[in-house]
Parts: structure tokens; C-alpha cells; sequence
């Protein structure tokens, strides 16, 4: 597969490095300043992969993981009632699934269309 085939993965490095950047002017707590760290380093990175090597490894099952990781993290680390950054969890971890999944689609067909090829 060539560079560059699946663009909507800018979206995720861009939805990774406001996570990573979010608690700088999030109200937030110890745990969801970690989470949220950790969570945009590897969406910004496995964005960045998928962009550049959409070979080198199946980041698009990765990429929809860390959606839901997102999405449960408020719960999960006990930060749902801190609302800035549970909210920024929640529509980043959205942002992440729906590109994941795009991902999932759009390599799937892919395949398909190599096979019959």
C-alpha cells in the first residue's frame, strides 16, 4: 500500500496532539493528565505510522482500540467528574473511533480489491 492512502489519519494526529496538549488549558487531575498524555502520544504515533508505512504494521484495529480507550477513560481513571478533560476524552476518543473504523473500511477494501485483482 503507497504513502499518504489514507488522509483521514492526519485527523487522528491531530486529534492525538490535542489530547497530549490538552491538559496545558484543561481543567484536570493527576490521572487524566496522564491518560490523556499517554492516549495522544500513541494516537499522534500510530496516526503518523498509518500515514507514512500504511504497511508496516494493522494500525487501523489499533487506532479504533484507542478510540474506546478514550471514550471509557473518564470512567475507567475516575476523572468523569472532572468535565473539561472528560469531555475532551470523550469527543477525542469519538474523533479516534469513526477514523479507525474509516480505516478498518477502507483497508478492507483494499484487500478485496487486490485478491480479485
Amino acid at each position: 500500500m503507497k504513502k499518504w492512502t489514507h488522509p483521514q489519519d492526519f485527523i487522528a494526529v491531530i486529534a492525538g496532539i490535542y489530547a497530549f496538549l490538552a491538559p496545558i488549558w484543561t481543567t484536570t487531575i493527576g490521572k487524566a493528565t496522564t491518560t490523556m498524555v499517554v492516549l495522544g502520544i500513541l494516537t499522534a504515533a500510530i496516526g503518523a505510522v498509518e500515514l507514512f508505512r500504511p504497511d508496516m504494521l494493522p494500525a487501523e484495529g489499533a487506532m479504533a482500540l484507542l478510540g474506546v480507550l478514550f471514550i471509557i477513560s473518564p470512567w475507567v481513571m475516575s476523572f468523569s467528574g472532572t468535565h473539561p478533560m472528560a469531555w475532551t476524552a470523550w469527543i477525542v476518543g469519538a474523533v479516534t473511533l469513526v477514523i479507525g473504523a474509516a480505516d478498518l473500511q477502507i483497508t478492507r477494501s483494499h484487500r478485496g480489491a487486490a485478491t480479485t485483482t
